[in-house]
């Protein structure tokens, strides 16, 4: 008897930084999400298919790290993750190694109780511990919540990762593809440059900088010929003249190893020659503003 195709929306979540956008390339085999040892890497949350021919189709929603608002962009970044809950008819739930659960996820583990859907625990990271020390980890866990699977992995390894995709579709529901079998995401061409040029800027930049920096892509042109290539005009948007000045380093240095960085990554994923050219402006508490925290492209599904 051939098996019913599933489908489903599977949310990732998770405190910030513990592994949500690794697990989730890892798992679509190519990089969409971007990362980095940096709290809040993840604002929107994003979209990634992944397809077997066979057994269904998983639609995985990777969100914002579950933390205390404090700013508008926090405020959004907190409803996406909680809205993404309603939506999902699975739930992963990673956590770090530890036998201490603090409140930041007992505070998540209140949410999943008005969610409605099973919830998978994916306990990441497990390659920085000692292999005995994870099944006290389980035990902790499993004596506050009835999760429906526990699984212990490495996303960053990718150890332990292929069991995941089964497990997922024991859970789904029968239903249509919702995408293309090539598709990967959902998200625009534009709006993966703009996420590769903060990530490279994450990378590059002291902690103090980062949080407060969106990109805004003003140009994106394809010419075509004998090489082709694509002309992309961006602009790092920051709070402070302080760290203007620290973005743009002494000389121009730090703007160039960012843009020199990001262009390597955007050539990757376009296919084409990438002439990158980067500017920086200051929008003063930008995080705490509803309009420019949209036009910077932070907006719910239904904007």
């Amino acid at each position: 008897m051939q098996e019913q195709f599933k489908s489903g929306f599977v949310a990732l979540i998770g405190r910030p930084n513990v592994g949500k956008s690794t697990l989730m390339n890892q798992l679509i085999g190519q990089k969409i999400a971007i990362t980095s040892n940096k709290p809040q890497t993840t604002r929107n949350r994003i979209r990634t298919v992944y397809t077997d021919p066979k057994k269904g189709q998983i639609i995985f929603l990777d969100t914002p790290g579950m933390h205390r608002a404090k700013n508008k962009l926090g405020e959004f970044m907190v409803e996406t993750a909680q809205s993404t809950l309603r939506d999902a008819d699975l739930i992963l739930w990673l956590v770090e190694p530890s036998e201490r659960i603090g409140g930041g996820d007992r505070h998540i583990i209140e949410q999943l109780k008005n969610a409605g859907a099973p919830v998978i625990l994916v306990i990441n990271k497990i390659d920085t511990v000692e292999h005995d020390e994870v099944y006290g980890v389980i035990e902790a866990y499993r004596g506050l919540y009835d999760f429906a699977e526990v699984v212990p992995l490495s996303a960053l390894r990718g150890k332990n990762c292929g069991i995941l995709p089964d497990l997922i579709f024991r859970y789904l529901p029968e239903g249509p593809a919702y995408f293309d079998e090539d598709t990967v995401t959902d998200q625009p061409q534009r709006q993966i440059v703009a996420e590769i040029i903060r990530e490279k800027a994450l990378h590059a930049l002291s902690d103090e900088v980062p949080h407060g920096i969106a990109v805004a892509i003003d140009r994106m042109k394809f010419s075509g010929g004998k090489k082709p290539i694509c002309d992309i005009d961006a602009t790092l948007i920051c709070e402070k003249n302080s760290h203007k000045g620290i973005i743009i380093g002494k000389g121009g240095a730090m703007l160039k190893k960012i843009g020199s960085n990001a262009r390597y990554e955007c050539e990757h994923l376009l296919g084409v020659q990438v002439n990158l050219k980067l500017w920086v402006k200051v929008k003063k508490d930008w995080r705490d503003s509803d309009y420019l925290v949209r036009n910077f492209g932070y907006r719910s599904d239904g904007e």
